[in-house]
């Protein structure tokens, strides 16, 4: 069974990653530079100024720390199971479409681009969702973007994407919820001195 789910996953990803033209070519290619998303970044953290004041640095911190859980999770993943990405694969990757020469690292499950983005989505989510629920797909699509964008540029599975999904989701739910009980702590300890 197992064999057949990565026959599937391969058989989707060579259908997606072979979905490619010049145009998405390069909008793939710089849609994952962080410089392209700025003026987003630069909106969100005018977001957190404006409706937490100094609680600010205590969510620029939760986020720092889920960012680098993310990220070396993925990691630790990646080497402990060594799944070769579709660029690497010596079945596939002469077929494999790329974009620049670029292949990433050898190993490829799962995501991290799709956790970390996943993950500080729903954080901010659940951290504006009252106020600013507009952001929601603004958030979403930005997090679909960068996911997809690991399919389309030829180093990731569908498989490792949702894994990756699944992870970030996890992440942005549980660091939200640790953050926002820190704000609450901080609070508290304010009206007792």
């Amino acid at each position: 069974m197992f064999d057949s789910l990565i026959r599937i996953d391969q058989s989707i990803f060579l259908t997606l990653n072979g979905l490619h033209s010049t145009f998405f070519d390069q909008f793939f290619w710089y849609a994952t530079k962080p410089i392209i998303w700025l003026p987003l970044y630069l909106l969100i953290l005018a977001l957190l100024i404006r409706e937490f004041k100094w609680k600010t640095i205590t969510i620029i911190i939760a986020l720092t720390f889920m960012i680098t859980a993310s990220d070396q999770l993925a990691n630790v993943s990646k080497y402990g199971t060594q799944r070769l990405r579709p660029s690497h694969n010596p079945g596939i990757e002469q077929v494999v479409h790329s974009v620049n020469g670029y292949k990433g690292g050898q190993y490829g499950f799962y995501s991290a681009h799709a956790s970390t983005n996943f993950a500080i989505a729903i954080f901010l989510i659940f951290l504006f969702k009252r106020r600013y629920r507009w952001l929601i797909p603004v958030l979403l699509i930005w997090a679909s973007i960068m996911a997809y964008s690991r399919i389309y540029l030829g180093v990731h599975y569908p498989g490792d994407i949702l894994a990756g999904i699944l992870v970030g989701v996890i992440l942005g739910i549980l660091f939200e919820w640790l953050t926002r009980h820190a704000i609450k702590g901080q609070a508290n300890c304010e009206q007792c001195c």
